[in-house]
């Protein structure tokens, strides 16, 4: 029987609901959506859709390192953007992240997301084995 594990680390946005940061489970983490909020203020950060981006994967880096991980270990990403006129800015800065490494990803657009973020990501990864 699987058991789940809670991910929460400090130097990535806590939670403001009731959801965890990740969940490791059967061989994978699985992360919340994160948006680009500064952990240590907890205020969304403001610039280019790539400075974002950027922020985001800060905080979902911070994260796989909780559960033992690295992006090199996602398998799958959903990236949701506001405006998909943002997409190739977001790209960009996606790309430069992953470098070689390409998991499965599906994009949205959708209507509006929390905090009046304009881009989220959510990950899931593989964990090391124990």
């Amino acid at each position: 029987m699987s058991t789940l594990r809670t991910i929460a680390v400090e130097n990535a946005p806590k939670a403001i609901g009731p959801y965890a940061q990740g969940v490791a489970a059967g061989g994978f983490l699985f992360t919340a959506g994160q948006v680009p909020l500064d952990p240590a203020t907890m205020k969304l950060v403001s610039g280019t859709i790539a400075e974002e981006t950027n922020r985001v994967f800060d905080n979902l880096t911070a994260i796989l390192a909780g559960a033992g991980c690295g992006l090199k270990d996602v398998v799958k990403t959903t990236v949701f953007l506001t405006d998909m006129g943002s997409f190739a800015e977001m790209n960009g800065a996606y790309a430069a992240r992953f470098g070689d490494h390409r998991p499965a990803r599906s994009t949205v657009q959708v209507g509006a997301l929390p905090a009046g973020a304009r881009v989220e990501i959510e990950v899931v990864a593989k964990l090391p084995a124990a």
